[in-house]
Order: structure tokens, then sequence, then C-alpha cells
């Protein structure tokens, strides 16, 4: 019986992939060269992916999702990431942080009244943390909330954050307390269109780059009392245990990037002939693909192992932090070497391996530094 189940899902995996794979290459890959030299960020894309049913993977169907685990959802991002890791970003973004942040963590009304849109895509979601002065120092942030009657008045500004200005909806982690005081933050659901909330400067980034990155600014912003998720005081902890989730997503990302580098410089080396044969031919080549295959499964079966506790509702803390860690970096090394293969064509943006090498530097940024993860790793193995 656990056989014939695990095979059903395998096969559920795969349809995934493949449905996901023939979307982008039709209606991603012409385009995504266009998306990144001019930086547009291609809304009506996510509402097809919505009609998917990628955009509220982990959503319950009785609020308009496709109700998957981590494991399919970490497939349909890695195939995304294979054709243009910024939609991949967009999509882990929304899915992981917003949505979830809202199934993990909202009351029974609050999800029947957000999940929907959010699941099929009419919206797309913002998660805000980060702040100008605080990225990793977040029990410093400067953004607070104040109860003001039935009202919450929000002031302060996000940095960093995906779909700052397109998001229909943010969840925002604001201080109700006094700074580095222990719980002294509260999450929020803003809506766009809410008086004092606006979008503020876009980022001119490296890569990712079809993936809006910009502010949120908060002026005297006044929501309903009921937009709390949780308890007042809940924030960081909530925004812990989302990020631990994410980190998987992240990690999925990673992979994504890495094999859709790796098998550009396989195919091109086993095309690219120099003194009468193929490079791959060459022990200087060979080995590059040896390492960068090898890797990649490495950063497959930690992934898998944090889906897998993700999955069973198990804590993941330190697995998804060592899948983050060690996916991000192997596509950074993954690309490098890739474009190294290709050598001058590497460089010239006719060819696949320039953008995936561009793109996998924010894989070791975003949702915690390669530090913050060697933090959390070393934090969990010391406490035994």
């Amino acid at each position: 019986m656990h056989t014939e189940t695990l095979s059903k899902r395998e096969e559920i995996i795969a349809e995934i992939t493949q449905s996901v794979t023939d979307f982008g290459e039709k209606h991603i890959r012409p385009y995504m060269m266009d998306w990144d030299e001019t930086q547009a960020f291609p809304r009506e894309i996510f509402t097809q992916m919505g009609e998917l049913g990628l955009m509220g993977m982990l959503v319950p169907e009785q609020y308009s999702g496709s109700g998957f685990g981590y494991k399919e959802y970490v497939a349909a991002i890695v195939a995304v990431s294979k054709i243009d890791s910024s939609i991949g970003l967009s999509m882990a973004a929304h899915n992981s942080l917003c949505t979830n942040h809202i199934l993990q963590f909202a009351s029974e009304e609050q999800k029947k009244r957000w999940l929907p849109k959010l699941a099929t895509g009419e919206w797309i979601g913002a998660w805000g943390l980060t702040e100008p002065n605080t990225g990793s120092d977040a029990g410093n942030m400067r953004t607070t909330a104040v109860l003001d009657g039935n009202e919450w008045v929000l002031n302060g500004a996000k940095n960093f954050i995906t779909h700052g200005i397109s998001g229909n909806i943010a969840v925002v982690v604001a201080r109700t307390g006094e700074p580095n005081e222990s719980g002294n933050a509260s999450a929020f659901v803003v809506e766009r269109g809410t008086m004092g909330f606006a979008g503020g400067k876009k980022e001119n980034k490296l890569g990712m780059r079809a993936s809006e990155t910009a502010e949120m600014i908060f002026d005297n912003c006044r929501i309903p009392k009921e937009n709390i998720l949780g308890n007042v005081g809940d924030g960081f902890r909530q925004a812990l245990a989302i990020l631990d989730g994410g980190r998987i997503s992240i990690s999925a990302l990673s992979i994504g990037i890495a094999e859709g580098a790796y098998e550009a410089a396989l195919q091109y080396a086993k095309e690219r002939q120099q003194f009468g044969q193929s490079i791959a031919n060459f022990q200087g080549i060979s080995f590059k693909l040896a390492d960068m295959a090898t890797e990649i499964d490495a950063a497959k079966l930690l992934t898998e192992r944090a889906s897998d506790l993700k999955d069973a509702g198990k804590k993941v803390g330190k697995e998804s932090a060592m899948a983050k860690y060690y996916s991000s970096e192997v596509a950074v090394r993954v690309s490098n070497e890739a474009v190294q293969i290709f050598g001058g064509y590497g460089y010239v943006k006719d060819f696949p391996v320039e953008k995936f090498y561009r793109d996998s530097k924010l894989c070791t940024i975003g949702e915690g530094t390669s530090e913050i993860q060697k933090v959390v790793i070393s934090r969990a193995i010391l406490k035994g």
C-alpha cells in the first residue's frame, strides 16, 4: 500500500513538472530576456499560473488552492526556475511567504477572506519584514503599529520586498513593543488601496530582474483592528516559522538554476569541438561536469529531506537551513562553472548561462544569508 501511494505521488510530481515545463516553454521562455533587459514585471503570467494552480500550491482546496505538499511545490519551483528563475522567485515569495503566513496563522474568517484570491492568482502577495536599517536584526525594526480605537496605525518602511509595488495584499511585520524586547512585533495584513500604504523605489538589480523588488511605505496607514494575524507580540515567532518553510522554496529555486545551468553546459560541452573532438572529452571539462552533477544531487537530497519533514509536520529549522545554505551556494558554483565551460559565449546574453549566473547570487542572500543559515545550523547542533 505504501509503495502504491509513493508511486502515485511520484506520478503526480512528474505530471506537475511536465505541465509547468510546457507552460514555461510557451509563455515564459520567448519573452524572458526582454523582461530581464527592461526589468518588466509580467503580472499577467501569474494570473495564468493561478489558473494552473501554481499560486496556491500549499493551500487546501476549501480555500481554492491545490492542496499539495512541499514535494509537489518544490518540483513546480524547480521546473519554473530552470527556465526563468525570476518567475520562480516571485512564485516562491507569493506562495511561501505571504500566502503561507495567512494559511498558517490567520483565523478561519481571515482565511476565507484572503486565501481564495491569492490561491487563484487574482491577487499577488507581498511579505514585509526587512527594513533599510534591519535585515537579520529584525528585533530592532523601526516600522511601528499602534492601536488607536478600532484601528492599527502603521508607520515606517520596508525594503527589498518582492511585489512591493504590484502586490495586491501584504503581510507586514511591525513593532508593537519596545525595540529589542522579546515579543515586540506583530503581523498584519494590509490591502493595496489602503490610505497611507504605497509602493516606493523599485530596485535596479544584478539578477532576478523580472521579479519586482521594491519598498513598501506606511504613512499613518490605518487598517482595521481585525487585520492582525494571531496575537499581539506573535509577529517575530510567526516570521521565523514562515522562513523555515520559505527556505525550502529558495532551495528549490537554487536547484532549478543549477540544473538549468548544468544542462546547458553539458549540451554545449558535447557539441563544442576543439582540437578535433568534443570539449567534453577533456578532463578539465568532464571533471567540472562531474562536480556539478554530484553537488546538484546532494542539494536535491537535502531539499527532499526538508520537504519530507515539513509535510510530516515535524520541526524543520535546521534541515531547511542546511538545504537552503547548500543549494544556494551550489547554484552559484554550478552557474559559475557553466559560464567557464561556455568560455567567451558564456559571457554574452545570446547564450543562457550568463543569466543563471546573475540570478544565482540572490539565492545566497534572500530569506537569510548563507551566514545566517550557518547561525541557525550551528545553534541547532550545539543545542544537541
